[in-house]
């Protein structure tokens, strides 16, 4: 990925949240205005939940060892594969396996959940 496609992303890895504290995703989502913003809420054992607050579309990637899971909170994403596009709607979900290329859009503001592995990296492999 070239250093123009990594800038317009903002992608913050920095654990935000720790145990027993209340997270607001209601107000984390209206306080981001970023077209392409992604933070690392939590960590749940050997997990992060992300929140990603998108419109526009991620480049191609992959993760060698981890899966990922995508849930819709508000709006509509698209994951692109090889072969289909997977369209998600508000309050669906679903797991893209490790090794699998993907690329996510939305064509208008979205908000997702993300669950992945602590060791993934966000802009992939």
């Amino acid at each position: 990925m070239s250093k123009d496609e990594f800038e317009k992303y903002s992608i913050n890895e920095k654990i935000l949240f720790q145990p027993l504290e209340k997270i607001d995703i209601p107000n984390l989502i209206s306080e981001s205005t970023k077209p392409w913003q992604n933070h690392a809420l939590c960590e749940v054992n050997d997990c992060v939940v992300r929140l990603g607050v998108i419109e526009g579309e991620f480049h191609w990637h992959k993760h060698d060892e981890e899966d990922e899971y995508f849930y819709v909170i508000e709006g509509k994403l698209f994951i692109d594969l090889e072969d289909k596009t997977i369209e998600l709607l508000q309050g669906q979900g679903c797991v893209i396996p490790k090794q699998v290329l993907h690329k996510t859009r939305a064509s208008e503001r979205t908000s997702i959940m993300m669950v992945e592995g602590k060791t993934v990296k966000p802009t992939g492999d």
